[in-house]
């Protein structure tokens, strides 16, 4: 009875959260006197409105353009994030726990206390109208990254890593041989995490991208809202049709890398 009680409680929950994703598929492929009807089945069926907003918009220009960022943001923080996380749990140095301390409070301060000198110093560079500030900030890692990462460095065997240095291992071929492929889920996870950031960002598109050429999927998407749906004749299912468009590829990531994501996860439970 208690399996059954937590199959439909899972079955429940499962429900509530896949709801928004199908009324947003569903609502994309109906015509516009329907999409807002709570129909859980397009009908009329109007697949029309992907072919209308590929159209209107350079869809695939700011697809290609949100896969680069994301991807260039994911590598740089994940690769930045596990070099200082390396330092913090391998080596032994004055002031290193307060050191990680004074990193971890970094994440106390609110995003907008350093939007205006971030942005300062990329025009200082020349670089404020270019998409090189959405990613080129996680080269210095990220707080929460460097923790998760320490985490997992923190739990692999320091055995194996002495033994490397006795036979002549330096620091680097330590992380680079040893360290990074042990903490292989953990790698992934942080990738997933940034990625699926910079993806959904919107926040810094606005403040440093203005040709329409270099906009990522979110800075067009306001596009798309500011052109389909205002006024009278709104077309909220175009608006509706180019956010399930934004919305797959993240859910196809996760399916792929559900397998790396759920045991980085878990392992770090563990060691926790």
């Amino acid at each position: 009875m208690k399996r059954v009680a937590t199959g439909l409680g899972l079955l429940a929950v499962t429900a509530a959260f896949l709801y928004p994703f199908w009324w947003l598929v569903s609502a994309s492929l109906k015509d516009r006197a329907h999409v807002f009807d709570n129909s859980l089945l397009p009908s009329p069926f109007s697949p029309a409105n992907y072919v209308e907003v590929w159209r209107a918009v350079p869809l695939l220009t700011w697809i290609a353009n949100s896969v680069a960022v994301g991807v260039a943001a994911a590598a740089a923080a994940t690769v930045a994030s596990a070099l200082v996380a390396f330092g913090f749990a391998m080596f032994r140095f004055p002031g290193r726990n307060l050191l990680f301390g004074v990193v971890l409070a970094t994440m106390m301060l609110p995003g907008a206390v350093t939007m205006v000198p971030v942005y300062l110093e990329w025009h200082a560079l020349g670089l404020a109208t270019t998409q090189i500030p959405l990613w080129a900030q996680n080269l210095f890692g990220a707080a929460f990254y460097i923790f998760l990462l320490r985490q997992f460095f923190l739990g692999l065997p320091r055995e194996v890593f002495d033994a490397a240095k006795v036979d002549g291992a330096n620091a680097w071929r330590l992380f680079v041989s040893m360290a990074l492929p042990l903490a292989r889920p953990g790698l992934i996870v942080v990738f997933v995490f940034e990625l699926k950031a910079a993806w959904t960002d919107l926040i810094k598109p606005l403040i440093y991208l203005r040709e329409p050429e270099l906009y990522t999927l979110p800075r067009g998407l306001k596009t798309v809202l500011d052109r389909f749906g205002e006024g009278g004749e709104a077309q909220w299912e175009l608006v509706l049709a180019a956010s399930t468009v934004a919305t797959v590829p993240m859910i196809l990531l996760f399916l792929v890398a559900q397998r790396y994501f759920v045991r980085g996860t878990v392992t770090q439970h563990v060691e926790q």
